[in-house]
């Protein structure tokens, strides 16, 4: 066992296990923090509903609601297709 951690060949081989292991590690918990954020992003109906807030607040313009409700309308449409799909 000694002249198996002290051959070149050994060593070689172990070196390639540990970096295949950090890899693993490394892959699991960038994938963690990507499912993380996936869940974090608002859909658009939740994002129409934040900026309707904002715009009965006085922080957005009646143009500018118009222009996010639109840019909005096709993504909630999608949303809602693939939520009926799912069901």
């Amino acid at each position: 066992m000694q002249s198996l951690l002290t051959a070149p060949l050994g060593q070689l081989v172990i070196w390639l296990v540990l970096l295949t292991v950090l890899i693993a590690v490394g892959n699991w918990g960038i994938g963690k923090i990507r499912a993380k954020s996936a869940q974090q992003e608002l859909t658009a109906g939740e994002l129409l509903s934040k900026f309707r807030e904002l715009h009965s607040q006085g922080e957005l313009s009646d143009a500018e609601f118009r222009t996010i409700k639109a840019t909005l309308a096709a993504r909630l449409q999608q949303e809602l297709k693939d939520n009926a799909d799912k069901g």
